[in-house]
């Protein structure tokens, strides 16, 4: 709203026609810059958004009238303020220069300026122009995400910033040099792989302020196998440990088998024919069970006998399950002098096979 809207006074309404008049500003008409060496304005102004602005006009004893306008507004005509913006105030104003100061600038405030003098009854103009400087800032991204192995995923990541922030995503979790790059908004992975699993990080960067960094996390879900299962000798009466090791995610259920033999969980007793040991709870002890112990950390489960017997001696099978899937591995605990390697290769087929009906069968009735 013009001064004259907002003060409903005719006599101000007059005195800003008039001085619209006297220096060659009328409204909506673009000011050009005067042919005199004088009024000389800045170089264009450039500052951060809540910094403030200093305009500055340097002119001489000849003039007799001076004021600052923003496009055709009259913000300041010699002392007197006609700007309603109170962030608008004046500096100097002395016969060599003529400055105004905008505190607090925003976007809004971006544009031209200029200093319109009068000497003679001459009216000369030169022009400034404000950019403002927004940091980067993140304004929407992707929230962390859990995919199964081969899927696809898409992150976002939106910014804003003056001028428009350059967005890219780089992968944290891998060697200094191996993570891709992308420069873009988006960030697409088509058939992923465990390995892409980790955080990702989103940086908008503009050069006005440190970039706005974000991370997003990845889970890749994939189905367990064994990366570690190596069979054992130990004397009888001596302790003896077996133990499997398998990566998944979720983390795997381990279960453990003895040819014909289970152990029901939390007991001593035995069932013939189902062929498991027992599967005690993700980090949790079996205790107890004819001198057996089963514990499970993380990715190893390991099966301890404390005092190993002639009945010990033979193949057992480790068995990881996640909800994607399940492998196994047969490991050996063998006495002095056993000859393990061809006895092991057909005891590991037929685990196979019996595995496919009898653990499956179990695996249906538990979940």
């Amino acid at each position: 709203m013009g001064v004259c809207g907002y003060l409903f006074l005719p006599w101000k309404c007059l005195v800003v026609v008039s001085l619209r008049l006297l220096f060659l500003v009328p409204t909506g008409v673009p000011v050009r810059s005067g042919d005199a060496t004088f009024p000389k304005a800045m170089d264009n102004v450039t500052v951060r958004q809540g910094e403030s602005a200093t305009l500055r006009c340097t002119i001489d004893d000849r003039v007799t009238r001076v004021a600052w306008l923003n496009r055709s507004t009259i913000l300041y005509a010699g002392n007197d303020k006609w700007s309603i913006d109170p962030r608008v105030i004046i500096l100097v104003n002395t016969p060599t220069q003529y400055s105004i100061m905008i505190q607090n600038v925003d976007v809004y405030d971006e544009g031209p300026y200029t200093c319109s003098v009068q000497t003679d009854n001459h009216p000369k103009t030169s022009r400034v122009h404000l950019i403002v400087q927004v940091p980067p800032q993140i304004m929407n991204i992707s929230s962390d995400i859990t995919v199964n192995e081969g899927s696809s995923v898409t992150l976002l990541c939106l910014a804003i910033g003056r001028p428009e922030p350059t967005v890219t995503w780089r992968h944290l979790s891998v060697k200094e040099g191996q993570g891709f790059v992308s420069e873009d908004e988006y960030l697409e992975i088509s058939d992923i792989k465990r390995d892409q699993s980790g955080e990702y990080e989103c940086s908008a960067l503009n050069d006005v302020a440190a970039p706005d960094v974000r991370k997003v996390k990845i889970t890749v879900n994939y189905p367990p196998y064994i990366s570690k299962a190596k069979n054992t000798g130990v004397s009888v009466g001596q302790k003896g440990i077996l133990s499997c090791e398998a990566s998944a995610v979720p983390m795997a259920e381990f279960q453990w088998f003895k040819e014909d033999t289970r152990y029901l969980e939390g007991t001593g007793a035995t069932l013939k024919q189902s062929r498991l040991i027992m599967h005690p709870p993700e980090g949790g002890l079996a205790t107890g069970l004819d001198g057996v112990r089963i514990e499970n950390k993380g990715r190893i489960s390991t099966l301890t006998f404390f005092n190993v017997s002639e009945k010990d001696y033979g193949n057992y099978t480790c068995v990881a399950t996640n909800k994607l899937g399940n492998t196994n591995a047969s490991i050996t605990l063998y006495g002095p002098g056993a000859v393990i390697d061809g006895v092991n290769s057909a005891s590991r087929a037929l685990a196979c096979l019996w595995l496919s009906g009898t653990f499956f069968a179990h695996f249906f009735i538990k979940f």
